[in-house]
């Protein structure tokens, strides 16, 4: 026997190209469309965004049964 190893056997997979991110409008219509149908009231609307409230409370998670 020698040390080396085999190489061949199996399926190998090959390595992903990482995905491109895409700058996405967040005033286009698509998207306030969106946020009309799952924002409540303005603060919502923009914490949905990504930006908070200066001093508004965190949102926890959905409880677990």
């Amino acid at each position: 026997k020698s040390g080396k190893t085999k190489h061949g056997k199996g399926k190998h997979s090959k390595k992903k190209a990482k995905k491109a991110v895409k700058n996405v409008d967040i005033l286009s219509p698509d998207a306030v469309l969106n946020a009309y149908y799952i924002s409540h009231n303005a603060s919502d609307c923009l914490e949905f965004r990504g930006f908070p409230w200066p001093g508004s409370p965190r949102r926890k998670g959905k409880k677990r049964k």
